[in-house]
């Protein structure tokens, strides 16, 4: 069985726009953005939608926003564990 190409989950959408105005798609690999991906979006609930603009339309501006700080938390929690150097253990 396959699921309509349409689904996604709409948290890709805010981690990739974040990505975006934070310019990491500008100077980081892509393996490290792959990476921050997975870490930031295994950290949000899904959101499954089918077309973005149910989104646009009957999401509430308060609930948009929690996103978005989710989004933002989520982020920066990946960044610092991407970004800590690595320690050889012996």
């Amino acid at each position: 069985m396959k699921l309509d190409d349409d689904i996604h989950n709409y948290y890709e959408h805010l981690v990739l726009e974040r990505i975006a105005r934070l310019g990491l798609d500008q100077n980081k690999s892509a393996d490290y953005l792959a990476d921050l991906c997975c870490l930031a979006l295994n950290q949000v609930p899904p959101r499954y939608i089918r077309y973005e603009v149910d989104m646009a339309f009957y999401l509430p501006q308060s609930e948009r926003q929690q996103m978005e700080m989710n989004v933002e938390y989520a982020i920066d929690k990946a960044i610092k564990f991407l970004d800590q150097p690595k320690t050889r253990q012996e």
